[in-house]
C-alpha cells in the first residue's frame, strides 16, 4: 500500500533513520512533519528539519519543519494542533527522537538519565498523548515507536541498565497502548534494527565511524517503517518487530543492497538483539 496523501509526525526527523523514513514516505506523495530540536546548523552533524523539508518535497511529497523539544508536553501539544491543521489531520506518529549513553548506574549522572528517560520513554507518551485526538479521526491511525524487543537476558542490564529501562519503557507503552487505542482502531508497534546501523548517533557514541564497515545504512529501517505505516488498519498491532523480519514477511530475502559497506566483515548485532 501507498502512504499518498497521509500525514506522518516524525520526531528527531532531521538526520539519520527519522529522516530516511521521511523520506520514503514522501517517495510515495505523504505529507511529513519533521519535528526536531535541529534548526540551525549543527559544526559536526549533518542536516536540520528545514534541510530535511527540502530533501522531502524534492522526493515527492509535502513537508512541515518545526522546530520540537519532545521533553515540553505544551510545546508537542501545539505542534501537533499546528501539524493537523497544516495538512488537515494526522494520520501516524513515528516517535524515532532518542537519546542514549552506555553507562551503567555507577557511573552515570543522573541528569543523564534524566535525558534518557524524558527523551525516550516519557517523550512516547507525551507524543502520542497529544496525537491521539487526531489519530482517532484518520482511516487508519498509527503510532509507530523506535525501541527494541523486551530481551530480559541479564547481559542487556550488565553494562548500561539505564538505558536498557529506558528503551524497555517505550516499548511496554508499545503493548500497552495497543491494547489501550484498540478501541479507536490505531495501530500501535515498534521497530528496531537487526544489524548496527550507521547513524551519527552511533558514531559519537562509539567515537568514530570504523563499525560502520559491519553495519547497514538506515535505509532498511524505512523500508520496515514503510511496511508497517502502509499496513492496513490493526492488521499489524502490538508487536516488537526487528527490521529484517517484517521484511521477510513482505517478501524481501536479499538484505546484503543495505550495506554501508558492501566490502566490509560480518555484521555487528544491534544491542538488545541475540
Amino acid at each position: 500500500m501507498s502512504l499518498s496523501g497521509k500525514t506522518l509526525f516524525i520526531t528527531g526527523a532531521s538526520r539519520g533513520i527519522g529522516r530516511e523514513i521521511a523520506l520514503k514516505a514522501a517517495a510515495d506523495g505523504a505529507n511529513i512533519v519533521i519535528a526536531a530540536k535541529s534548526a540551525e546548523p549543527h559544526p559536526k552533524l549533518e542536516g536540520t528539519i528545514f534541510s530535511v523539508a527540502t530533501e522531502v518535497e524534492a522526493a515527492g511529497g509535502k513537508a512541515l519543519a518545526l522546530q520540537l523539544d519532545v521533553r515540553d508536553e505544551q510545546a508537542v501539544a501545539a505542534a501537533m494542533a499546528q501539524a493537523a491543521e497544516h495538512f488537515g489531520g494526522i494520520d501516524a506518529l513515528v516517535n524515532n527522537a532518542g537519546a542514549i549513553k552506555l553507562v551503567g548506574v555507577e557511573k552515570l549522572e543522573p541528569k543523564r538519565f534524566d535525558l534518557m528517560y524524558q527523551i525516550n520513554t516519557r517523550a512516547v507518551m507525551v507524543c502520542s498523548q497529544a496525537a491521539l485526538p487526531y489519530l482517532k479521526q484518520s482511516a487508519s491511525g498509527h503510532i509507530l515507536n523506535l525501541s527494541p524487543p523486551l530481551n530480559l537476558d541479564a547481559k542487556w542490564f550488565a553494562q548500561h541498565g539505564p538505558y536498557t529501562v529506558t528503551k524497555y519503557g517505550m516499548s511496554m507503552l508499545t503493548l500497552g497502548m495497543s491494547e489501550e487505542f484498540k478501541k479507536y482502531g490505531i495501530s500501535v508497534n515498534s521497530l528496531w534494527p537487526k544489524t548496527m546501523i550507521a547513524t551519527a548517533a552511533i558514531e559519537f557514541e562509539l567515537g568514530s565511524r570504523d563499525a560502520f564497515k559491519r553495519a547497514r545504512t538506515p535505509a532498511i529501517m524505512a523500508d520496515a517503517a514503510h511496511a508497517i505505516l502502509s499496513s492496513d488498519g490493526r492488521s499489524l498491532t502490538g508487536r516488537l518487530l526487528i527490521d529484517e523480519d517484517i521484511l521477510r514477511e513482505h517478501g524481501l530475502t536479499d538484505f546484503e543492497p543495505y550495506r554501508f559497506d558492501p566490502a566490509g566483515g560480518s555484521l555487528v548485532p544491534d544491542l538488545f538483539v541475540d
